[in-house]
C-alpha cells in the first residue's frame, strides 16, 4: 500500500481454561479500554481486568508504537455459569463498569469488580451505548441508551453514582440490532433500515434502507455528531446527526463485518484483514492481515481488534511520520492532502514547517513536469527561497554564491543546462517561468533575504529571453542589482540604454548621462533602443536634484549645442515639476551664446512664470528686435514672416470696440508687438532707442503710445508705416477700458492727421463713415472742411444722429427706472412707518433675551423687537415709542 498508517500489536491472548478444552468457551467476546486499564468480556461469562504498562525493555525499542505492552491481570469476575459477556462500558467519572450479560445490564466497580448494590439490573437489553458527554450539574450523571429486541424499543437512562432512572422510551416498528450515540442523537440499525432519533427534540429521521445481513450491520460513532454506517452499494457512509453527509462515502468491500473511525482514517474489518481508508480522498491506504477477527473498537489508544482468542491493537503512526514517509516516497499530493486534513491535530510550528517543505517539493515536481501555473502557486505558498530555483539554471548559480540547498533531491529532476544546449524551445519555457516567478516574489518576505540575487537574476533572464520592456522597467525603477554583474551583462548584450537606466537607478547620474550621450552620438550600439535618447537625456537633466548641479552643467552645453530650441527645455520644468533652484540670472548669463534658447527661456519667464522683473521684459523685447534685425540682415523681410511660426493666442480689437480672442500663428514681430502692448514692466526708452533707426514703425508707435505721445504714434502709423488698419486698431486698443472721451480724442486726432496730410479725401471720409461710433459728432463736424458735401459724410451723419437718439432714449429709460425704484422704496417705507407695534408685558429682546423695560425699542422688518443698543448690527426699518402695558 501507499502508506503505513497503523502498526499492529498483540495486546492479550486468552488461554484455554477448564478440563474440557472447549475453544468456544475460551474466546474473547468484547472489551473496554479506560485509562491504561483493559477489560475483557469472555464467552465463558468472565470479566477480566487487565493493566497495561510498557516494560523497560520495550521502552528501549526504536519505535515505541510497536513496543509490546506488559499485560498483568488485576482482577476477574465470574458473571454466571454460562453465556457470553456481550458488552462492556466504563464510566470513569462514576467508577462504574457496565456489563451486558444474560440480557441485562449490571453495574460493577471499575477496580474491584464488585457489584454496585444500589444499582439493580436493567432487564431485557440486547445492546447499549453510553453518551460521551458528562453533565455539569450536581449530582453528576451520564446518559445511557439501551435497546431491547424483545420489546422493540429504545430507553434513555440517567446513570448516577448510586442509582439510575429511565427518562423516556422510544418504540420501534422493528427490533433494534445496533445502536450508537452522539450527544442527544442516537443512530439505530433495524432489520432493513437506519434511523436517527433526537431525544431532545423528539424527532425521528429515516435515513435509508440497507438490505444487509445482521453480521454486516455497522453503526459506529465517528467525529463530533457524526456516525459511520455500512450503507447500500458497499459504501461506508459518514452521516451527521442532522441526517446530512459532509464527507464522500468510502467504497469498501461488500462483506464488511465491522467498521471504526480513527481520524483521518476509516477501518473496515473483513474476514482475514483490516482495510484502512482515508476520509480525505476515500482511497485504500493500508491492508493489515488479521485472522478470525470479529470486532473493531476505536479508543484513544488506537483501534482494538478482537479475534477469536486474541486482542490486537492497531496503533496509529504519528501523523508527522506518515507525512514524512509520503514526502520521501515523493507522493506530494497525498502528503499535502493529509497534512491539510489533520492541521488541527498538529502543533502550529510543525504544520507550518511541513506545509512549507511539502509545498516547495510539490512545486518543484510540477516545475520539472512543466506544469508552471501549479508550480508557481505551490512554490509561493511554500515560501521557497528563490536561490533554490536559481541554482537549477545554468549561468545563475554564480549569482547565488555559496548558497546550499535545504531541500532533498527529487528523482524527477531534469538537467536544465543540457536542455539549454539541446532543446532551446523547451528551455525558453523554463526561462519565462523563472522570470514570472522572480517578478512575483520580489515584494514578498521570501525574497527579502536575497533581494540583490533576485534582481540580478532578473536582469540576466530578461537579457537571455529578449524581454526588453520588462528589462527597462526593472532597471529604471528602484532595484538591488549587483552592479558589477549587471553592468558586464548589459555591455555584453549591447544594451547601453538599459545600462544608463541602471546607473540612474543607483544614483550614478553622471555615468548614466555619459552612456546615453555615447548612444546618441553613435559611439555605442543599441539596436533594441526605440526611445529618442536625446529627449530622454533632456528629461533627466531637467529632473536632476540640486545636489547634481555639476552633472547638469557638464552636459548643458552638449544639449544646447545639439539643438537650441529643444535643448533649452532643460531649464523649463514640466507641468507638474518644480521650478529648478538655479537662479534665472545665472541661466540667462549661460544662454547668452545661444540666442534662440535665450528667447525661448525669456518667453517662459514672462509668459508662464509671469515674471514682473523689468530686466526680463526688456531683454525679451530686445532679443525679439535682435532676431528681427538678424533676419533682415540675412535677406528676410523686417516683418519676420519667413521665420518659423508658433501657434498662440492674440487679443485684437474689432471695429465695433469688442475684444475677440482667436488662435493664429504668431511671427517674431507679432510676438514683439504683443509684448509691447501687454507689458507694463518693459523699459520703453531702451527698446525705443534700439528700434529708432529701423523700419519697425508699428513697434515705435506702440512705444510712443506707452509714453502718452499718441499723436506722434498715429503719425508714424499713417506716414511711415502707411497702415490705415494699424492706425484704427491702435485707437481702439489704446482706448479699451478707458472713458468714451479718450476714444473720441484718439479718433479725432487720427482724422486731423488725415486732413492735414496729403491723403485723399476718400481716406478721411472712409474713417468717418466706417468708425462713426468712435467719434464725437459735434467735434468731428467742426474739423470737417466746409466744402465737403453732405453726400460725403451722409453715412456718418445718419449713424451720429442714430447714436444721439439712442443715447437720449436710453437716458430716459434709465431715469424712468430710477424713479420707479424710488417710488417703490418710498411705498415700503410709508407702509412700515404706519404699522402698529403692540408691546406686551414680558416681551423680551430678540438679541439679548432680556425684558424690554423701557418705552424705546426697535422693530425689525421681520417682526423682532430689540433694545436700541442691541440693534446696532441690524438694519432698522421702524423706531417707535410705546408705553408698556
Amino acid at each position: 500500500m501507499s502508506l503505513r498508517a497503523f502498526s499492529p500489536m498483540l495486546v492479550a491472548e486468552k488461554p484455554l481454561v477448564g478440563k474440557s478444552k472447549d475453544k468456544d468457551k475460551a474466546g474473547i467476546q468484547c472489551m473496554e479500554w479506560c485509562c491504561r486499564s483493559l477489560y475483557l468480556g469472555g464467552k465463558d461469562s468472565v470479566v477480566h481486568h487487565l493493566s497495561l504498562a510498557t516494560t523497560a525493555a520495550a521502552a528501549q525499542v526504536t519505535d515505541p508504537a510497536t513496543a509490546p505492552p506488559d499485560v498483568r491481570e488485576v482482577n476477574r469476575r465470574q458473571m454466571g455459569r454460562s453465556g457470553a459477556v456481550l458488552q462492556l462500558t466504563a464510566i470513569p467519572v462514576l467508577n462504574h463498569l457496565l456489563v451486558l450479560w444474560d440480557g441485562s445490564v449490571s453495574a460493577l466497580h471499575m477496580f474491584s469488580l464488585e457489584p454496585v448494590s444500589p444499582l439493580k439490573k436493567i432487564q431485557n437489553v440486547s445492546c447499549m451505548m453510553v453518551s460521551d458527554s458528562v453533565s455539569s450539574s450536581e449530582p453528576v450523571y451520564v446518559e445511557l441508551v439501551t435497546a431491547s429486541a424483545r420489546r422493540r424499543c429504545l430507553s434513555l437512562h440517567r446513570v448516577y453514582v448510586d442509582r439510575w432512572e429511565c427518562l423516556r422510551q422510544l418504540p420501534l416498528q422493528q427490533e433494534p440490532l445496533a445502536v450508537a450515540m452522539r450527544g442527544p442523537s442516537i443512530c439505530v440499525a433495524t432489520a432493513d433500515r437506519y434511523l436517527l432519533h433526537d431525544f431532545q427534540s423528539g424527532t425521528t429521521l429515516e435515513l435509508f434502507q440497507h438490505g444487509l445481513a445482521r453480521q454486516n450491520l455497522v453503526v459506529k460513532t465517528a467525529e463530533e455528531r457524526e456516525f459511520l454506517l455500512n450503507g447500500p452499494g458497499s459504501l461506508g457512509m459518514l452521516v451527521m446527526s442532522d441526517g446530512t453527509s459532509q464527507r464522500a462515502p468510502v467504497p469498501w468491500p461488500a462483506a464488511v463485518l465491522d467498521g471504526a473511525v480513527c481520524y483521518p482514517y476509516v477501518l473496515a474489518l473483513l474476514g482475514q484483514a483490516v482495510h484502512v481508508y482515508s476520509m480525505l480522498d476515500q482511497q485504500l491506504k493500508q491492508t493489515i492481515p488479521m485472522q478470525k477477527a470479529t470486532t473493531l473498537i476505536s479508543t484513544a489508544e488506537g483501534v482494538f481488534v478482537i479475534a477469536e482468542r486474541e486482542l490486537h491493537c492497531l496503533r496509529p503512526c504519528p501523523l508527522e511520520e506518515q507525512i514524512e514517509a509520503l514526502v520521501e516516497a515523493q507522493r506530494m499530493d497525498q502528503a499535502l492532502l493529509l497534512l491539510d486534513g489533520v492541521r488541527d491535530r498538529l502543533p502550529t510550528h510543525s504544520y507550518k514547517e511541513l506545509r512549507r517543505t511539502i509545498s516547495c517539493l510539490s512545486g518543484l515536481m510540477h516545475f520539472y513536469q512543466e506544469s508552471f501555473p501549479e508550480a508557481s502557486q505551490l512554490l509561493q505558498e511554500g515560501h521557497l527561497d528563490p536561490r533554490e530555483l536559481l541554482r537549477l539554471y545554468p549561468d545563475m548559480g554564480t549569482i547565488c554564491g555559496d548558497f546550499g540547498s535545504q531541500l532533498p533531491p527529487l528523482s524527477c529532476s531534469r538537467d536544465l543546462e543540457e536542455m539549454s544546449r539541446e532543446d532551446q524551445a523547451s528551455y525558453r519555457h523554463f526561462l519565462l517561468f523563472l522570470a514570472d516567478f522572480l517578478s512575483s516574489v520580489r515584494g514578498v518576505a521570501q525574497a527579502q533575504v536575497c533581494l540583490a540575487d533576485v534582481d540580478t537574476a532578473l536582469v540576466r533572464v530578461y537579457l537571455q529571453a529578449g524581454m526588453s520592456d520588462r528589462l527597462l522597467q526593472l532597471v529604471s525603477s528602484a532595484n538591488h542589482c549587483h552592479l558589477d554583474i549587471c553592468i558586464q551583462d548589459l555591455r555584453q548584450h549591447k544594451r547601453s540604454f538599459a545600462l544608463g537606466l541602471l546607473y540612474q537607478s543607483h544614483g550614478q547620474h553622471f555615468n548614466a548621462i555619459q552612456t546615453w550621450v555615447e548612444v546618441a552620438e553613435g559611439r555605442r550600439d543599441d539596436d533594441s533602443c526605440a526611445t529618442d535618447v536625446y529627449h530622454h537625456i533632456l528629461g533627466v537633466l531637467r529632473r536632476l536634484e540640486d545636489t547634481d548641479r555639476d552633472t547638469f552643467w557638464s552636459y548643458a552645453d552638449w544639449a544646447l549645442t545639439r539643438d537650441q530650441e529643444v535643448g533649452v527645455q532643460i531649464f523649463i520644468p514640466g507641468p507638474e515639476e518644480p521650478v529648478p533652484p538655479v537662479p534665472s540670472e545665472e541661466i540667462i548669463a549661460f544662454l547668452q551664446k545661444y540666442p534662440l534658447a535665450l528667447l525661448t527661456y525669456l518667453e517662459y519667464l514672462v509668459g508662464e512664470l509671469q515674471s514682473k522683473e523689468e530686466a526680463h521684459h526688456t531683454l525679451l523685447a530686445l532679443t525679439y528686435v535682435a532676431q528681427l534685425l538678424l533676419q533682415k540682415g540675412s535677406g528676410e523681410t523686417a516683418d519676420g514672416h519667413t521665420h518659423t511660426q508658433t501657434h498662440t493666442h492674440t487679443l485684437t480689437q474689432s471695429t465695433d470696440g469688442n475684444q475677440h480672442t482667436h488662435s493664429e500663428p504668431y511671427s517674431l514681430r507679432e510676438k514683439l508687438q504683443e509684448l509691447l502692448w501687454q507689458s507694463d514692466c518693459c523699459d520703453v526708452r531702451a527698446v525705443h532707442d534700439k528700434i529708432s533707426n529701423t523700419n519697425l514703425h508699428t513697434e515705435r508707435a506702440i512705444l510712443l503710445g506707452k509714453a502718452g505721445e499718441h499723436r506722434k504714434a498715429l503719425q508714424i502709423l499713417v506716414h511711415k508705416a502707411k497702415d490705415r488698419q494699424a492706425a484704427v486698431d491702435y485707437c481702439w486698443r489704446t482706448s479699451a477700458g478707458q472713458e468714451r472721451n479718450c476714444r473720441h480724442r484718439l479718433f479725432l486726432s487720427l482724422l486731423q492727421i488725415y486732413l492735414d496730410s496729403a491723403q485723399s479725401v476718400v481716406v478721411a471720409t472712409d474713417l468717418l463713415n466706417d468708425q462713426s461710433a468712435a467719434f464725437d459728432a459735434a467735434a468731428a463736424l467742426q474739423v470737417v472742411p466746409v466744402d465737403w458735401s453732405v453726400q460725403l459724410v451722409g453715412r456718418f451723419l445718419r449713424e451720429a444722429l442714430r447714436e444721439a437718439f439712442h443715447r437720449r432714449r436710453m437716458k430716459e429709460v434709465e431715469t424712468g427706472l430710477a424713479m420707479a425704484e424710488q417710488r417703490r422704496a418710498r411705498d415700503v417705507w410709508t407702509k412700515t412707518r404706519n404699522t402698529m407695534v403692540k408691546l406686551e408685558k414680558g416681551t423680551r429682546c430678540h438679541a439679548c433675551q432680556r425684558l424690554l423695560s423701557r418705552p424705546e425699542f426697535v422693530s425689525m422688518p421681520t417682526g423682532e423687537l430689540l433694545h436700541l443698543h442691541c440693534s446696532t448690527a441690524a438694519t432698522v426699518t421702524v423706531t417707535g415709542t410705546r408705553s408698556l402695558s
